[in-house]
């Protein structure tokens, strides 16, 4: 990965507009080409994350999402802001849509009747034996196509199988953690849950027809 000037970065974090950011500084910043940049702070020794990259883990976990036919953002470079340091970073071309933290907070009852097909996806993410353990409402898309498309890939496992019940039921408390947190005013969680439940016995319930059928 090239090395990006100090000058290339104020240019870019002067003429973007910052969308995230910590203690730490700028974390995703959108360009005037459109193109988002992602700063990936660490906590890993600097020697672990020269060797493992997070811009790279990031990349790696975009294509591999898009290859089990999820949409997620389309990397277009990876960089060292500081290689000494271990801090890298990249371009990338963010997917259309709004989250749907932004969904619920703007309109309540189109998300409300669109968990069903929310419940679907995360148990398809499941069965695709894709644990993403920052999976919330934040880092989930509606996109203009009605589809659902996961940001902020950097912390995922990819399984050959699906998930078992022991990683699903991480993966959810996850998800539920963060909604605690967020305190997000009246959010139906009880509703969700049963929506989530409703798509695992329809899957269950097929899957064992399935088998009963080859069986015979």
């Amino acid at each position: 990965m090239r090395i990006v000037t100090a000058q290339e970065l104020e240019s870019w974090l002067a003429s973007g507009k910052v969308l995230e950011k910590d203690a730490r500084g700028p974390k995703v910043v959108a360009l005037e080409n459109s193109l988002f940049l992602k700063i990936f702070h660490t906590r890993r020794h600097p020697l672990l994350a020269r060797l493992q990259p997070a811009a790279q883990r990031f990349q790696r976990n975009t294509e591999q999402l898009r290859a089990r036919h999820v949409p997620a953002p389309q990397v277009t470079e990876t960089f060292w802001l500081d290689k000494r340091c271990g801090l890298s970073a990249c371009l990338y071309q963010p997917l259309p849509g709004q989250s749907l933290e932004q969904l619920y907070l703007q309109d309540r009852d189109s998300f409300i009747a669109l968990l069903p097909a929310i419940a679907t996806f995360i148990r398809q993410l499941h069965n695709g034996g894709i644990y993403f353990r920052s999976l919330h409402l934040g880092n989930i898309l509606l996109l203009p196509d009605s589809q659902f498309g996961l940001i902020d890939c950097l912390d995922l496992r990819l399984k050959r199988g699906p998930l078992g019940p022991w990683l699903v039921r991480r993966n959810l408390a996850h998800l539920e953690g963060y909604l605690q947190r967020r305190a997000l005013p009246d959010f139906p969680e009880g509703a969700f849950g049963k929506a989530y439940r409703a798509v695992t016995a329809t899957h269950t319930t097929t899957l064992g027809q399935n088998q009963a059928e080859k069986a015979q």
